[in-house]
């Protein structure tokens, strides 16, 4: 199988639409990338979604995937917590999304270097 890129990496190869990996949408990428909290967890492009992982992702899939994400066909941008169990909110632009998905981070277990 192939290596799981770290999260650096993982930022770079979306970013720059690197062929054969994972895209999502630019705009709401971008955003994401620009807020310094977001951009220390791995991004994870799937399904018309953006979500967030504490470290990149595991083959087994053990991995929590406990984050809030957005959904990327907007605008309106709409923000879940996992599962779609709850919808934090709605945003009118990628960079309020991306402020919307920090404002609900757990403080505990993430990086919170902004």
């Amino acid at each position: 199988m192939p290596e799981t890129p770290d999260i650096p990496t993982a930022w770079r190869q979306l970013l720059e639409r690197v062929p054969g990996t994972r895209q999502g949408n630019p705009l709401i990428v971008e955003a994401a990338h620009a807020q310094p909290r977001l951009r220390s967890l791995y991004p994870w492009p799937s399904h018309g979604t953006l979500k967030f992982l504490r470290a990149a992702p595991s083959w087994d899939r053990s991995d929590p995937d406990d984050l809030p994400f957005i959904v990327c066909s907007g605008p309106p941008y709409k923000v879940y917590s996992t599962g779609y169990a709850t919808l934090l909110g709605e945003a009118g632009t990628p960079e309020e999304a991306a402020a919307l998905v920090v404002a609900h981070l757990p403080t505990v277990g993430t990086n919170s270097n902004e």
